[in-house]
């Protein structure tokens, strides 16, 4: 193993913990060819399959269950020495590390643009996430900072709210339920629903919208993207619950309707969260700051949320 490199156990680790490669290329920003040689000149470092395959399906070995634990603890230590040397750095120069679940990923791109421009040299690693591979960075210590709407409960996170997140009911323009005023959640309950995934960020959301029971709710599709969602109901698969910080064009489009139901828009908040016994670098210190003071005014430029009641953006 004394030849082994850094490179080589990132690469493992990202295979070994999302058991793809084609994934694991896609999160490193590497050819899939590129991940597999990566992991094969490591398994001849260390003289042991690393990985074995079942159908489509890829497992570690019991060498590579072994190899994975020890690849974490070389590879935090680095980046332990890593932020280390960056205290000295301060914020300029410093690497911001910063996890989204996917609905953040319409106004945060443009959030780190202009935290940048304030502190140049910074260094911006950003990745999005749903919400099972997002609590995944934060317990593996993958990321200095987290942004979702629920923050872990089985982790011991500072979770500090810095914005408001609205939820909305979605539909076609032709939809009948567009222009309904003050419709019940059991009329709306009757149509059929496009949603997102069980474990995702968006449906726990969405249960606490209709007081904690989704039994009643006729599911049409299950869908893990935001997108396809958007493109389904506007072909009228039916209606959904969205983020409406998803949806600002299409609405400006008119190609979405908010349909105005009792009880929405269901106002929940955008949370930072970070692990409490890290401490955080000053680039990291400084982008949490800067979400708390100036998120809330930024976000409702970037993405202004529409009201079915109002009819026109909110800033």
């Amino acid at each position: 193993m004394k030849h082994a490199t850094l490179r080589q156990l990132k690469v493992f680790e990202a295979v070994a913990r999302l058991l793809s490669f084609s994934r694991a290329a896609e999160e490193l920003h590497l050819t899939q060819p590129a991940v597999s040689t990566q992991v094969r000149k490591l398994e001849e470092h260390a003289g042991n399959a690393l990985f074995e395959q079942f159908g489509k399906k890829i497992y570690l070995t019991p060498a590579g269950t072994e190899l994975l634990q020890i690849s974490r603890a070389i590879i935090q230590q680095f980046e332990a020495a890593e932020n280390a040397m960056l205290q000295f750095n301060g914020v300029s120069g410093g690497k911001l590390n910063v996890g989204v679940i996917s609905a953040g990923d319409y106004f945060f791109p443009r959030l780190l643009v202009e935290f940048a421009s304030r502190h140049r040299g910074v260094t911006l690693n950003f990745t999005v996430h749903n919400r099972e591979g997002l609590m995944t960075h934060i317990a593996e210590n993958l990321t200095d900072l987290a942004i979702m709407v629920r923050p872990p409960t089985d982790l011991d996170t500072v979770n500090q709210p810095f914005a408001p997140h609205p939820y909305v009911i979605v539909a076609a323009p032709n939809h009948p339920l567009v222009g309904v005023p003050r419709i019940p959640l059991n009329r709306l309950m009757r149509e059929p629903f496009v949603v997102r995934e069980k474990a995702s960020d968006t449906w726990h959301s969405m249960e606490e919208g209709f007081g904690g029971d989704l039994s009643g709710i006729n599911i049409a599709m299950e869908i893990r993207s935001t997108e396809t969602i958007k493109q389904a109901v506007i072909a009228g698969m039916g209606v959904s619950f969205v983020s409406a910080h998803t949806i600002s064009q299409e609405t400006r489009a008119g190609s979405l309707r908010v349909l105005d139901v009792q009880g929405f828009p269901l106002m929940l908040n955008w949370y930072v969260v970070h692990r409490r016994a890290k401490r955080l670098p000053p680039v990291a210190q400084a982008f949490k700051d800067f979400l708390l003071a100036d998120g809330p005014t930024l976000i409702s430029q970037i993405v202004p949320f529409e009201s079915a009641s109002q009819g026109t953006p909110q800033s």
